[in-house]
This record gives C-alpha cells, structure tokens and sequence, in this order.
C-alpha cells in the first residue's frame, strides 16, 4: 500500500488548502478511490509501449449490445446492463456474475480511446497517447 492509499479524506482536506491549484487533483483522487466499494468486474491495464495502452475486463455473460463504453471529458465509463430473459431452465449453481456494473477510469491528457471490442468473455479498449505536434519536444537552431 503507498503513501497516497493511506491518506484519508481529513489528511486531504487538509492538503488541498494548503497546496493552492492543486484541488482538482485531490477531488478527482477521493471521488475515484474513497468512494470505491465494488471490484466487479475485474479488470486489466496493459502497457504495450509509452504511447499504446489497454485496458480488460471480464465481461463473460455481456453480450456487446448489454455494455456501453462511453467517454466523457477526461473519464472512461464503462457499463454493464445484463439483459434479463426469461429462461424456463433454472441455475442450479451460478457461479457467472451477471449484474449490472460501472466503470469509471480518468484519461490522462492526450489519451485517446481508439477501439473497443469483446473476445473470449473480455472486453478490450485500446488508448492511444496523442501528443499534439507543437506539444512535442523539438529542437531549435541557432543562428
């Protein structure tokens, strides 16, 4: 457990006044881990190379119309609403999770979503990082 996974919500209220500017960063850190109550479903974060990233999540049971992935400002939600039919069969043991879900991950600036696909019971959403030109380092020649 790091250092920011201990802090509670009194040691962060107390930091926000004192580093003037930097209060979006602590909102945005308690509304994404101090109010999480739910690991389902579980999920995956795979780093390819420093600009392609992706993300997994266990999906088996969804099918693609019963989840949304939806990108809102600098957030990734992603939701799950299990369309219940009515089977005349009956579980005997149901060990598949099939209620709804969301998933909310903030983006970085410049990450982009690029695609976003269901495999084998796993959903899987490709970001990209895409950096401006004039944000880019670039050298200048001296005269």
């Amino acid at each position: 457990m790091n250092s920011l996974q201990r802090l509670d919500t009194t040691a962060l209220a107390q930091l926000n006044r004192a580093l003037i500017g930097f209060d979006r960063i602590f909102n945005n850190y308690e509304s994404r881990f101090a109010n999480q109550t739910s690991n389902y479903p579980p999920y995956n974060v795979l780093k390819h190379d420093d600009s392609h990233y992706e993300i997994e999540l266990a999906v088996a049971g969804f099918d693609k119309d019963d989840i949304t992935v939806e990108v809102n400002q600098n957030e990734l939600i992603i939701r799950g609403n299990k369309i219940n039919e009515e089977d005349a069969s009956k579980y005997v043991h149901r060990g598949l999770a099939a209620r709804s879900f969301e998933r909310i991950f903030t983006l970085m600036e410049h990450h982009v979503v690029q695609d976003a696909e269901v495999v084998n019971g796993m959903l899987k959403i490709k970001i990209n990082v895409i950096v401006p030109e004039e944000l880019k380092p670039r050298l200048i020649t001296i005269k």
